[in-house]
């Protein structure tokens, strides 16, 4: 079997599911698992989810912004923490010196050659270099609030020569623009994580176990 890029949505700790969604895709030894990012924070198995990522070298992510906070938090930045990330922080402490070290190596975008991974999104006809860790990470509409979900989606308007795999904005289906793909479906509020094949274009789901998060 030739080897696979299998990009997945948002996690947000439900190992669980990924481990299913490796089965349904028959995870190979020479396929690769992507992450949009946002590994933890929201969902049960917090710690599991990052130890697949940190031990098996098949898997690799983006920095996504919950996975930001915590990382901010444990070098000593003063933050802010949202209910779930006081949560993830509280579940991980004990040895948060080891996973902050992993988050802190990881990259805002992966380039996979014609596909190019990051957690939120790109301002159109700005070059890679000089988007901001705002926009990589937290981007989603082009309005004067980056996080509102009014306003123009910015992958409605992103014409770049690499399609964007990207997670953050959840939908029960994913996004789609012309040159991006949302993968976000919402596993962590009840509804399923996705992958995509980059070289099949094909999508797969599986269902959430329940709902983890309903805020």
């Amino acid at each position: 079997m030739k080897s696979r890029t299998i990009v997945v949505g948002d996690i947000h700790g439900c190992y669980d599911e990924l481990m299913e969604l490796t089965e349904k895709v028959n995870l190979g030894d020479r396929d690769r698992v992507v992450s949009v990012g946002d590994l933890i924070t929201k969902g049960p198995k917090n710690k599991e989810v990052l130890e697949v990522f940190m031990t098996d070298p098949r898997f690799s992510t983006v920095i996504g912004n919950h996975d930001l906070q915590l990382r901010r938090k444990w070098y000593g930045e003063d933050v802010d923490l949202k209910p779930a990330q006081r949560e993830a922080h509280k579940e991980l402490k004990g040895e948060k010196d080891h996973y902050a070290s992993f988050l802190n190596r990881l990259p805002f975008w992966i380039d996979l050659g014609s596909h190019l991974v990051v957690h939120a999104g790109l301002r159109p006809n700005v070059e890679l270099y000089s988007q901001t860790t705002g926009d990589l990470t937290r981007l989603r509409t082009l309005g004067p609030d980056r996080e509102s979900e009014e306003g123009t989606p910015w992958y409605h308007v992103y014409y770049g020569d690499k399609t964007v795999l990207f997670g953050h904005w959840p939908a029960p289906e994913p996004r789609r623009g012309k040159k991006a793909i949302g993968l976000d479906t919402g596993c962590v509020y009840g509804y399923n994580l996705t992958a995509y094949i980059i070289e099949t274009e094909e999508f797969v789901t599986v269902k959430a176990k329940r709902a983890y998060d309903e805020s």
